[in-house]
C-alpha cells in the first residue's frame, strides 16, 4: 500500500502545519482524491506512534465502511474509535482523552454537536478532511478551522488519469421559483411538483437516458421517497431493472440491491440523499440529476459520483434540473477560504429599470430617475415542464448565457466572457481592477487564485 505523490505533499503539508502552531487543519482535496486513505494514513500514523485517534462521522453506515478501511491499511484499531458524532457528543463524560481527532466530511463540523467535541478536548490537535470547505451560503470554517490545505484540483486528477473525463448535459431552462428553506430548496414544495411532473422532470428521464446513456449503471438522485420510487418503477415497466434505496432501507435489503447493482442485474439505483457523502457503492458511468439544490457541497458529491477513474471510461452526467446553472461544472475551479465567501457588506440589492436601463435599489417601488412603477412580484406556481431535449453543456455555453459580466466570478469566467464578446484584454484587466481582484482584497495566507468563487 502506498500513497500517490499528490497525497503524500498533502500530508508534508499537514504535518508543517502542526510543526507552524496550527492546531485544526482543514484538508480540502477533490471527490475522488483518496480522502479515505489519506485519513487512514494519518491515523496509521499516530496508531503507530502509540497515539489514539477518535474518528468522527455524521452517518451510522460510514462507520463499518471506514472501519475496514483502517483495518486495510494498518491501522491499530486498539487505539484508534471510529464514532458517530451524536453518540461521541452524548459520551463525552466517560470518554478517554485522544491524541487527534479526524472529522470526516469536515463542511458539517460547524454543528453544535461537533463543536461540543471540540470545545470539550479544546487541547487535542484536530484536523478535517472534505472536498467542500464550507457550509450553505458560502459560510466557511473559520469557527472551527485554522488553515485550509488545498490538494489538486478537479481538473488535475481527470488531465492526470485519476479522475474520468465526462460529458455533462442540461436543459436550456429555468429552474421554476421553488421557496427556500433552512438555505436550500423546500423539499415538500419539490417532492410534490415532481409528482406531478414524474413523467416528463425537465425532460423525459427515460428517453434522455436511452439517448445519451443507454445500457449504462447509473444513480439517479431525486428528492423525495414517493418520487424516487415512482421514476425506479417507470425504468422497469419500460424493461431497464431498476431499484430505490433511502435513509429508511433496511441494512439488509440495500446492501442487496447494493449489490445486484454492483453485478448488474441492476442498472439504475435511485435514491434520495443517500449516495453522496463517503457513501460507498459501485463504480458507476452515469449520475442522473433529478433533485434541484441550493447546496454546492451536495450537487459536487453527487455530480461527481460517476467520475471514478476507469481505463477507457467517459462519464455521463445528466442533469435534469440545471444544477450547473447555479453551481458550473464538477470541475471547475473554485476559490476555497477560510472565511468563505460573504457577501460584501453595505450592498444592497439592485434592479435595473425596464424604461430607462438604470440600476436602482430593489426596495425602490418608482424609478427615481424615469418615473416607471415596478408591479410588485408575484410568486407563480410552479408549472409543468414540457419533454425537452438535454443539450451538452461546457463552461463557454455557461458564460455565453450571462446577461452581464457581473454575473462572472472569477477571472477565467471574465476570459470566457471577453472571448464570447470580442472584447480585448484591457477589459479583462480594468474589470479584475473594478472590482479589487488586483490588489488582493479577501485573499488569506491560502489563496492561491482570486477571491471570487466560481459558481
Amino acid at each position: 500500500m502506498a500513497l500517490r505523490d499528490y497525497q503524500n505533499d498533502l500530508l508534508q503539508k499537514l504535518f508543517k502545519a502542526y510543526a507552524d502552531g496550527y492546531t485544526a487543519p482543514c484538508v480540502v482535496l477533490p471527490c475522488g482524491g483518496g480522502k479515505s486513505v489519506i485519513t487512514a494514513e494519518i491515523a496509521k500514523r499516530f496508531t503507530d506512534d502509540c497515539k489514539t485517534v477518535l474518528f468522527l462521522v455524521h452517518r451510522r453506515e460510514l462507520v463499518e465502511q471506514i472501519y475496514y478501511t483502517f483495518i486495510g491499511w494498518g491501522v491499530d484499531m486498539s487505539l484508534c474509535k471510529i464514532k458517530m458524532v451524536q453518540t461521541a457528543a452524548r459520551r463525552l463524560k466517560t470518554m478517554e482523552r485522544p491524541d487527534l481527532i479526524i472529522t470526516d466530511e469536515n463542511h458539517h463540523s460547524l454543528a453544535k454537536t461537533y463543536k461540543k467535541i471540540y470545545d470539550h478536548f479544546s487541547d487535542v490537535r484536530r484536523v478535517g478532511v472534505t472536498a467542500t470547505p464550507e457550509r450553505m451560503g458560502g459560510v466557511g470554517l473559520a469557527d472551527v478551522n485554522d488553515i485550509l490545505i488545498e490538494g489538486v484540483t478537479a481538473k488535475w486528477l481527470i488531465d492526470n488519469g485519476y479522475l474520468s473525463p465526462y460529458d455533462y448535459y442540461a436543459p436550456a431552462v429555468a429552474l421554476p421559483k421553488f421557496h427556500i428553506r433552512r438555505g436550500d430548496y423546500d423539499q415538500h414544495e419539490i417532492n410534490a411538483f415532481f409528482q406531478d411532473n414524474v413523467k416528463t422532470i425537465y425532460g423525459d428521464v427515460l428517453k434522455q437516458y436511452r439517448r445519451l446513456a443507454d445500457g449504462k449503471q447509473a444513480i439517479c438522485y431525486l428528492p423525495g421517497v414517493e418520487v424516487s420510487e415512482a421514476v425506479a418503477e417507470r425504468f422497469r415497466e419500460s424493461g431497464i431493472p431498476a431499484a430505490h434505496i433511502d435513509g429508511n432501507t433496511p441494512k439488509a435489503e440495500r446492501d442487496r440491491i447494493i449489490a445486484d447493482f454492483r453485478s448488474g442485474a441492476v442498472k439504475i439505483l435511485c435514491n434520495v440523499d443517500l449516495i453522496s457523502e463517503g457513501f460507498d457503492v459501485p463504480d458507476c458511468e452515469c449520475v442522473i440529476l433529478l433533485r434541484p439544490t441550493k447546496s454546492l457541497t451536495l450537487f459536487i458529491q453527487q455530480s461527481m459520483r460517476c467520475m471514478r477513474y476507469r481505463e477507457g471510461k467517459r462519464a455521463i452526467i445528466i442533469d435534469h434540473v440545471n444544477n450547473v446553472a447555479e453551481f458550473g461544472l464538477p470541475d471547475t475551479d473554485r476559490e476555497w477560504l477560510l472565511e468563505g465567501h460573504p457577501k460584501p457588506k453595505g450592498a444592497a440589492p439592485v434592479r435595473t429599470c425596464p424604461a430607462c436601463f438604470a440600476v436602482i435599489n430593489m426596495a425602490e417601488r418608482t424609478c427615481p430617475h424615469c418615473g416607471f412603477v415596478f408591479e410588485p412580484e408575484r410568486r407563480k406556481k410552479p408549472t409543468k415542464v414540457l419533454d425537452i431535449e438535454l443539450i451538452k453543456y461546457n463552461e463557454i455555453e455557461r458564460v455565453r448565457a450571462f446577461k452581464s459580466p457581473q454575473e462572472c466570478r472569477n477571472v477565467n469566467e471574465l476570459k470566457l466572457y471577453a472571448q464570447v464578446h470580442g472584447y480585448k484584454p484591457g477589459w479583462i484587466y480594468y474589470q479584475q481592477k473594478s472590482r479589487g481582484w488586483l490588489n488582493g482584497q479577501g485573499r488569506n495566507r491560502n489563496s492561491k487564485r482570486y477571491p471570487c468563487r466560481a459558481v
